[in-house]
């Protein structure tokens, strides 16, 4: 069964090159890379936490306009994606390059707030803001996948989830703590934001290799190796085309994860509407609002290394359609409508849909790993990610009008049974990989 045999298996590649013949399961680039995420989550998170409110109160943007202005630009970063993890792969592998661009990038457009007050010029800087999240996503996750053992990605993932998830717990606390300490608050939030985000690219350049190469070996075409082979010489590494990169799509297992991440991601409901969902749907305090993404965070943050581990031992992909069923009990917690203890259920939820983050995120990248040779990481990482982030997109869309049609209880139990077809498909689909990893198909 293939979601049992997803596990990795150590590679000649992946040979322990230490002194004492032992590779750690986490390497100390993904820590250095956890904290350069830890720190520009906090400086996102900073400005994210406070935006909605700036634009709409203080700047008088209207809450859709907002929402449209949010959508489109994360849109671009989903697009932008495919871009960086095609430029890290050339070159030599330019993961740290282009990941330092794109922090570079997002550093120099928080201060740019203090400036912008109009929406075309806000929607430039949030444009820039998303197109550097999109350069830097795909090369970091190849950068964590190269410098890790192949048997323990799944914990290094999780690991650097649970670091980059602590900067989202704490953006939203610094960016309370400087409105309550300053008197203009909004500024200052931007003021800071931008500092912190300028500190993570320093322990970029400072701290995170520039060349990873220790677990894996350049890949070249098996034509290319077996031509060298037969003249009895070492086969040198290509430069990765465009071409090369799109056409990862042909490799079976790439292009099944691919399609079902993306099915997956069509009925997967965006986190803000399952907060208002659930703020409805239980009555809770409009007070208590602002602190459900906490929850979802924190219960991230704790899950997300055990997770990764459970990935390495019982299947990565297994474990990823299984958070896809824990989201579900997340949906019918929130249709039961529930009305005794309403917090207890609340935290429920929010506890569920953290696990569900823990187990598919990292986890996902991971996998990906496994179904693309070394010298196209970035560029596989890519795919998976932007055919994921815009199905996601398109179901915020799509459930966003059905709320409009029917009501947000009917939405969620529809999407609920689109989830449940899609996860089964999945399944089907996955399993297939079983005959291909055997030389069967």
């Amino acid at each position: 069964m293939y979601l049992a045999d997803s596990r990795s298996t150590t590679s000649p590649a992946a040979a322990p090159n230490s002194r004492s013949g032992r590779r750690p399961a986490v390497p100390a680039t993904v820590l250095s890379l956890g904290a350069v995420s830890l720190i520009t989550d906090i400086s996102s998170e900073m400005v994210t936490a406070v935006l909605p409110l700036y634009v709409v109160t203080a700047l008088g943007l209207s809450p859709l306009g907002f929402g449209l202005l949010d959508g489109l630009n994360n849109g671009v970063g989903a697009l932008v994606r495919l871009v960086g993890g095609h430029l890290a792969d050339r070159g030599g592998r330019r993961h740290k390059v282009v990941a330092g661009l794109g922090y570079g990038l997002s550093a120099l457009c928080k201060p740019l707030f203090l400036f912008v007050h109009t929406l075309p010029a806000i929607s430039a800087v949030l444009a820039a803001d998303r197109t550097g999240k999109g350069l830097r996503t795909a090369p970091r996750d190849a950068m964590i996948s190269l410098a890790t053992r192949p048997e323990h990605r799944g914990r290094a993932f999780g690991v650097h989830r649970a670091m980059d998830t602590t900067g989202a717990l704490l953006g939203p606390l610094t960016a309370f703590a400087v409105l309550r300490a300053t008197v203009d608050g909004y500024d200052a939030v931007f003021a800071v934001s931008g500092c912190i985000a300028a500190l993570g690219v320093l322990v970029l350049v400072l701290f995170v290799p520039r060349r990873i190469t220790a677990d894996t070996a350049p890949t070249t075409t098996p034509a290319a190796t077996s031509a060298t082979a037969a003249r009895g010489a070492t086969p040198a590494p290509t430069d990765p085309t465009l071409r090369d990169a799109l056409a990862l799509l042909r490799r079976p297992g790439l292009r099944r994860l691919t399609l079902c991440a993306a099915l997956l991601g069509l009925t997967t409901v965006s986190d803000a509407f399952l907060y208002l969902l659930l703020q409805r749907e239980l009555r809770l305090p409009a007070h208590l609002f602002p602190l459900l993404p906490l929850g979802t965070a924190a219960a991230f943050l704790l899950l997300a290394v055990p997770m990764g581990a459970l990935a390495d031992r019982m299947g990565r992909l297994r474990l990823f359609l299984a958070g896809h069923g824990v989201l579900l009990l997340g949906y019918g917690l929130v249709l039961a409508r529930v009305r005794v203890a309403p917090v207890a259920v609340t935290v429920a939820v929010l506890v569920l849909h953290g696990a569900f983050y823990a187990a598919t995120d990292g986890v996902l990248a991971a996998a990906t790993s496994e179904a693309v040779p070394a010298a196209h990481q970035g560029a596989g990482q890519a795919l998976v990610g932007t055919g994921q982030a815009l199905a996601r997109f398109a179901c915020s869309l799509a459930f966003g009008a059905a709320w409009s049609l029917w009501g947000g209880r009917p939405a969620l139990a529809v999407t609920a049974v689109a989830l449940t077809v899609s996860a089964l498909v999945a399944t089907a689909v996955l399993r297939r990989n079983t005959y291909d990893r055997r030389g069967a198909a």
